[in-house]
């Protein structure tokens, strides 16, 4: 654990350089809002699943409301790389965030009212997706204009840490809401939390910001090649994203290969699964608390990163008890954590400005696009050999992309200094 940067013995040293990115006004105003709206992001998730099968009964009905959602990033999230390069992003995420808000406003108002049907799901689900793609590149560039170059590896792991902890809050609370009142609050809930982030980016100081230089204008099509090739042309861009092909799309299958692992694997209820969740939870805010001390990022930390998650993923395909496999996903947090943060922090510092929007929008499209496609690869492997063996191959698979990031750095030895 030393590499990654501090003693787990010295809880002091986790926090020193979170704080100074905290003493930002505008990123304390940003870091807060995000808190907020995550955990709303998180309560609706977990009832909008809830809601599909209290319509429907079909696990079909509920993998259509996932692709719906979710493969708008795989479609557009290059293109929204480009947006992010050309419009101002405070404006531009005060208006996506906005959409988003309505709705979460209209998805309530349906479910409260009782007139809530499946195609009205469906299309609110397209309509999230879409707002989730465009916004992405640009919420992650934006970043970048809060803080300064060196508050930046401690801002983006405070970012995930905000996930990571919403993970954690919004469905135990969404639970209980869903319990006590129904799915609809939960919706409204949602849609109140948007004000969180979207006061914070309302009350940021424009004066503090360091906006990025735009990328100069040209067909969208142009701009998109034009991101694909510096990406590839640049070891320290080409590097990062050639690992996060493989680990994105082997390894963060998390949302199919846990509930496949607690019933198939481990032969654990909905409690235990509750469980597996909340331990990987536990461990990926640890993970973002680490990553956020850490003074510097090299290619060699998120290659060692995406070596130990692959091996902890073997191990959590071959944990033969409960006990031992929440031990195993509490440190595959800590370790998938710390590889998308160092990732990211990579991508960004080794990027020039007026490219960074197109940069991440690869960074997103690696990330959370290739999420249906390793998904189904898991479903099918799973149905033939079981979640075990699936799991397993998947393990190698990380390991084999971390081992041509070795190869590669070998190559082009000038990646070493991020």
């Amino acid at each position: 654990m030393s590499h990654f940067g501090v003693s787990v013995l010295n809880p002091n040293l986790w926090m020193q350089r979170p704080r100074q990115a905290l003493r930002n006004p505008n990123f304390r105003l940003y870091f807060f809002g995000q808190l907020g709206s995550q955990c709303g992001t998180w309560m609706q998730r977990i009832a909008q699943s809830w809601l599909v099968l209290d319509l429907t009964n079909s696990p079909l009905a509920l993998g259509t409301v996932t692709v719906l959602q979710f493969g708008p990033v795989l479609v557009l999230s290059l293109f929204s790389g480009v947006i992010a390069d050309r419009v101002p992003k405070r404006g531009f995420l005060i208006a996506v965030q906005a959409a988003m808000m309505v709705q979460s406003f209209i998805l309530a108002a349906l479910t409260l009212s009782g007139s809530i049907q499946l195609w009205h799901v469906y299309l609110l689900a397209l309509w999230l997706g879409i707002a989730s793609a465009l916004e992405m590149p640009t919420r992650q560039a934006f970043v970048g204009e809060i803080v300064n170059r060196e508050e930046l590896p401690a801002a983006v792991a405070l970012n995930l840490s905000v996930f990571n902890s919403a993970r954690i809050i919004g469905p135990g609370i969404a639970g209980v809401v869903i319990a006590t009142w129904g799915v609809g609050w939960c919706f409204l809930a949602n849609a109140f939390s948007f004000t969180a982030v979207l006061t914070g980016l309302a009350l940021m100081d424009a004066r503090k910001l360091h906006p990025h230089k735009r990328a100069n204008r040209a067909s969208i099509v142009r701009q998109l090649a034009d991101g694909l090739r510096y990406s590839a042309r640049s070891p320290r861009l080409a590097l990062p994203l050639i690992v996060l092909a493989f680990v994105g799309t082997f390894g963060y299958n998390f949302g199919v290969t846990l509930p496949l692992l607690a019933r198939y694997g481990l032969g654990v209820g909905s409690v235990g699964f509750g469980a597996m969740n909340a331990a990987m939870g536990v461990g990926s805010l640890v993970g973002a608390l680490v990553a956020a001390s850490r003074a510097t990022i090299t290619p060699s930390t998120f290659i060692l990163a995406a070596l130990g998650l692959g091996a902890l993923l073997l191990c959590a395909a071959l944990a033969p008890w409960y006990a031992l496999t929440l031990v195993v996903l509490i440190v595959l947090g800590v370790f998938s954590t710390t590889y998308s943060s160092s990732t990211n922090t990579v991508l960004q510092l080794n990027s020039q400005e007026e490219y960074r929007g197109r940069v991440l929008s690869l960074y997103t499209l690696l990330f959370a696009g290739t999420t249906p496609i390793g998904g189904a690869i898991t479903g099918a492997l799973a149905e033939g050999w079981g979640i075990r063996p699936t799991m397993a191959l998947e393990a190698g698979l990380c390991v084999v992309g971390a081992l041509v990031g070795v190869l590669y750095l070998r190559r082009h030895p000038s990646t070493t200094e991020a």
